[in-house]
């Protein structure tokens, strides 16, 4: 189930989507895609009552999310990719937003930036209940105030133009932060435009670090300081626990949170001296 097909799939969903086909395929079975969420109930119902599949694996995991009550109920063998608030006995696989983002935000501390910022998901998904938007910006928020630095948040659409005018509105609103952190890997492009036309130098003038494919992040000029999401370990484990539970009704449940380590690239430095 992947997000709707509405939506531009970003360089992480796209990576695992490829990354669960060919897991499966390598285990001998097909994969079906179908949208899930937004205007979609009607074909997700279609999968559940028709039983056109052996198991399911859930992308956009909301804290609460009735996609996960209704294939509990139905006894549909499945694997979310993320977490709800309170998984109980169920399969999921995750990354460990907010371990991540605190290093982020400690490191970004280690090189005495004080004023920082978190580019957040949209404020459709954080509305929403968007499990990695929210972790991200309880533990942004929390490790700031450890720290002491001064923290602030915005929301930013998953897509390039909008990454641009959220940073020239975080120029605009906030002039004294010095550094961001983000995971917000579509807006990037967009983020790269606004800093160039600002006339900043990265990481002399602004440091930007986040949890980000590892590809996005290499491509980022510099080169991205991040958490490289392993979308290929992840669909891999995921299919891996599916397959196991349509082997075995009787499985106990089981997850796996993965915490990357954080790559250090060349767009975080020392905070500039005035």
């Amino acid at each position: 189930m992947i997000p709707p097909a509405s939506a531009r799939l970003t360089d992480v969903q796209l990576a695992f989507v490829a990354s669960v086909v060919e897991a499966a395929a390598a285990h001998d079975h097909d994969v079906l895609l179908s949208p899930s969420g937004g205007d979609h109930d009607r074909s997700f119902e279609r999968i559940v009552t028709g039983r056109r599949v052996d198991g399911v694996i859930l992308m956009e995991i909301l804290l609460q999310d009735p996609r996960v009550e209704r294939l509990t109920s139905a006894g549909l063998p499945f694997v979310t990719i993320g977490h709800v608030e309170d998984p109980a006995a169920s399969w999921w696989v995750d990354v460990d937003y907010a371990g991540l983002i605190t290093r982020c935000v400690r490191h970004l501390a280690d090189l005495g930036h004080s004023d920082v910022v978190l580019i957040n998901r949209s404020d459709e998904l954080v509305a929403a209940g968007y499990g990695p938007a929210l972790r991200a910006t309880t533990a942004f928020a929390e490790t700031a105030r450890e720290c002491g630095i001064t923290a602030h948040t915005v929301c930013c659409a998953d897509e390039p133009a909008a990454g641009q005018a959220c940073f020239e509105e975080i120029r605009t609103r906030w002039p004294e932060v010095t550094a961001a952190v983000t995971i917000n890997e579509a807006a990037l492009p967009g983020v790269q435009r606004a800093l160039h036309r600002a006339g900043l130098d990265v990481p002399r003038d602004f440091s930007l670090t986040g949890v980000i494919a590892d590809r996005l992040a290499e491509d980022f000029h510099p080169p991205l300081t991040a958490a490289d999401v392993p979308a290929g370990d992840m669909a891999r484990l995921a299919v891996g626990l599916l397959l196991e539970q349509i082997g075995d009704a009787s499985a106990t449940p089981r997850h796996s949170m993965l915490a990357p380590p954080i790559t250090l690239r060349s767009s975080t430095g020392a905070r500039r001296r005035a």
